[in-house]
Formats: C-alpha cells, sequence, structure tokens
C-alpha cells in the first residue's frame, strides 16, 4: 500500500527532521529560496561537498545513522548522507524517501574492495524527492573534491530530473553498474539493511566490512 505524501514529511527514529540543529541548517541553506526545486537543489548541494564522502565513517550502531548526527559529524557514507538529504528536505516541507540499490564499481580507488575482496556495493543509499508533481532521484553520495581526484563524473541535480551516478568516467571507461533495486522507504530499514549484506557478502567479508568501521 502507497504511504500518502504526508508521510514522507514525518520525523522518524533516524530521519529526525525535527531536531533543531537540521531545521537551522534548512534555514541557512533556503533562505530567500520559495520553490521546492531551489530549495531542494540547495540542500542536495550542500550534502554532496559538505559532507565528506567516508566509507569507514560508524555506522555499527543505530545512531550513527541519524541524520543530526551525519550533520554533526559532517561526514558519512553513501546510506548516511541518503538519510541526511531526507531530514533536511522533510524540514524543507519536500517529501522524500531512502532508496536503495546493489552496484558494482568497475573501478575502485582507495583500498576498500581490496579489503572486503569485492566491487559490490551492498545497499548504497540514495534518494527521492517529491518535486512538482513527481519523484526525482537524487545522488549525493561523492563530493565534488573527491570526483576531482579519481575522475569520477560528478552527480549534478537541477531539481527536476534523476541524479543518479554514471554508468562511465571521465576517460569513457565503464564504472558504476545498477545491479538490483530495493524500492523506496520511510525510515532506514537496517535490520533489512544488514541481512542483506550478509546474504550477498557472506559472513567472512560482512564481518570484515562491519570492522572496518569501528
Amino acid at each position: 500500500m502507497e504511504l500518502s505524501l504526508a508521510e514522507y514529511l514525518k520525523p522518524t527514529p533516524t530521519i529526525d527532521c525535527d531536531a533543531p540543529s537540521i531545521q537551522e541548517k534548512v534555514k541557512e541553506l533556503t533562505y530567500g529560496r520559495e520553490e521546492d526545486v531551489l530549495k531542494a537543489v540547495s540542500l542536495f548541494y550542500f550534502v554532496r561537498d559538505e559532507i565528506k564522502y567516508d566509507v569507514y565513517a560508524e555506522h555499527h550502531l543505530p545512531e550513527h545513522y541519524k541524520a543530526s548526527v551525519i550533520l554533526a559529524r559532517q561526514s558519512g557514507y553513501c546510506v548516511q548522507k541518503a538519510v541526511l538529504l531526507t531530514a533536511l528536505a522533510r524540514a524543507a516541507g519536500i517529501p522524500a524517501r531512502l532508496m536503495f540499490a546493489t552496484i558494482k564499481n568497475h573501478i575502485p580507488f582507495g583500498n576498500l574492495e581490496q579489503v572486503m575482496q569485492t566491487d559490490l556495493f551492498v545497499y548504497h543509499g540514495y534518494n527521492e524527492l517529491y518535486i512538482r508533481g513527481k519523484w526525482v532521484k537524487a545522488t549525493p553520495t561523492f563530493n565534488l573534491k573527491l570526483c576531482r581526484e579519481h575522475g569520477i563524473i560528478p552527480v549534478e541535480f537541477d531539481g527536476t530530473q534523476d541524479a543518479i551516478f554514471h554508468s562511465h568516467n571521465l576517460e569513457g571507461k565503464l564504472h558504476m553498474e545498477y545491479l538490483i533495486h530495493y524500492g523506496h522507504h520511510l525510515d532506514l530499514p537496517l535490520d533489512e539493511m544488514r541481512a542483506e549484506r550478509l546474504k550477498i557478502y557472506g559472513p567472512v567479508t560482512y564481518e570484515r566490512l562491519e570492522m572496518l568501521k569501528r
């Protein structure tokens, strides 16, 4: 059963859009912007570029996914950044929800893939925002600095068109491939996410990944 748009404006234990710090940041970022499109664009670029992408960010406890905690820390990995954008959007009066997919990274950077021994990212998190009568996808994962350092095409968002990872990098090489889509969620499905990661990664790689972030 599809939820009403009003449900996607409400706070949840993880998406604490009613937190004072979230409310204040939204006022700052959307000052003078009346249209949802302009608000959404401002919120997206704040999360994309001002919240550092950090695959080693703590995530083994539920509170590590709370939007206000991520805002205070100013860093997070894809799911955490998506949670924050969801909270900011809801606080700005824009219905927002979480999206998840398993993706294959054909051009790894750093040593995460060597440690994990896989190029699959299970339950990659991104967003859908309801703007001008439709749901629009937004992926604020990689900050601009990181993209420039690794030859990644930055995800740009205009508030009207879907903005997901590009399939190829700046050199034209195959980069990101979407393999499995898990649909949309009102709140973070933490238990479901962990169960799917354990199933696909297997217990050894899953435990290695969990230990990386403690």
